[in-house]
């Protein structure tokens, strides 16, 4: 497989679950109908809460299978898709505590892939955004990779993408494509999103897939959007407008082997200098 059709999810997810998640599994719909083989959900497609978020947030999760991935792994079989869930809350046996998770599922609709986030967003920044993950989210603990037709892939999600050693195990590890569902900020967004996201289709070689959500949470944040795809040589070959829907684009996969061949970084490295 030299080519894929991907398609990029971008949602505006309000407080109602259930609104939330037949507004993903449309767009997923209309997606596999144009002719995508690889369909992408940002980060919490099923919900985004400001006031009493925590609780709400809380309510949502399911077990890992639970109705909800059964539903995907139904609407990946049915499309013949590569199907990524972008995240959203998977419950524990801590009444306070979640994983923000995201799934990968083949064409066959089983589960490939399972990814924890391992970065939570904690952070202020002035009067714009205050964020404490950690107050509902567990963080996960381990890196993962799926084999697929075309090629390794590694998983993410949002504020991951600050994290540059993360993304060179999975390119180490045999990633040609690295995925960021996310709920980016605005006020974060529009200087960061675009850099981050093609530093690590740079560094790494590798193709970056990043659905996003977009619109503003009530008594919450706003979301940036401009849900993106970057090559490995870090050119955007696919940018969401900016309102919800879904923007399909060609990806070559031989981009990878080219840009690596050329640019042989990942065999440059000299693990033992940077070591702490």
């Amino acid at each position: 497989m030299n080519s894929l059709t991907v398609a990029l999810i971008q949602t505006d997810a309000k407080a109602d679950k259930d609104d939330n998640v037949e507004a993903a599994y449309r767009y997923v719909e209309q997606a596999a109908r144009a002719g995508a083989q690889l369909v992408t959900l940002p980060e919490n497609f099923h919900v985004r809460a400001g006031e009493n978020g925590n609780q709400i947030k809380l309510d949502a999760a399911e077990p890992i299978p639970g109705p909800m991935s059964q539903r995907f792994s139904e609407l990946a079989r049915t499309h013949e898709i590569f199907l990524l869930a972008g995240s959203y809350g998977e419950r524990t046996d801590t009444s306070d505590r979640i994983y923000n998770t995201s799934l990968l599922f083949d064409p066959q609709g089983r589960l490939i892939a399972k990814y924890r986030k391992i970065h939570l967003f904690d952070v202020t920044v002035g009067d714009h955004v205050v964020a404490r993950e950690s107050s509902r989210v567990l963080p996960g603990s381990e890196t993962v990779t799926a084999d697929t037709a075309f090629g390794r892939v590694g998983l993410s999600i949002c504020y991951d993408v600050r994290f540059p050693e993360l993304y060179r195990s999975l390119a180490v590890s045999g990633a040609v494509a690295c995925f960021v569902p996310a709920n980016f900020t605005l006020y974060t967004g529009k200087d960061h999103w675009e850099v981050l996201l093609r530093a690590r289709a740079v560094e790494n070689g590798v193709y970056v897939i990043a659905p996003a959500q977009i619109g503003k949470i009530p008594n919450g944040h706003e979301s940036y959007g401009r849900s993106m795809i970057v090559d490995p040589r870090g050119t955007v070959v696919a940018c969401a407008p900016d309102r919800p829907g879904v923007t399909i684009a060609e990806i070559d996969l031989d981009a990878v082997s080219e840009v690596r061949a050329r640019i042989p970084s990942l065999e440059h490295r000299v693990p033992d200098a940077y070591s702490t």
